[in-house]
């Protein structure tokens, strides 16, 4: 059970750093500027985010 549940947590966090990701690269860079993002930094963001979650 307890691999299941690993395996689960690792999907969601994936799942959540992939939306992440495509979301804020649909942006432009001036609404990226606006959230103190630069387009650069969208992987790095997506991953701390999805840590986070």
């Amino acid at each position: 059970m307890f691999v299941v549940n690993t395996l689960a947590k690792r999907l969601r966090r994936w799942a959540s750093y992939r939306n992440t990701v495509r979301e804020l690269s649909q942006l432009s860079d001036r609404d990226l500027h606006d959230l103190g993002i630069a387009r650069g930094e969208i992987r790095f963001v997506a991953k701390k985010s999805a840590k986070a979650a």
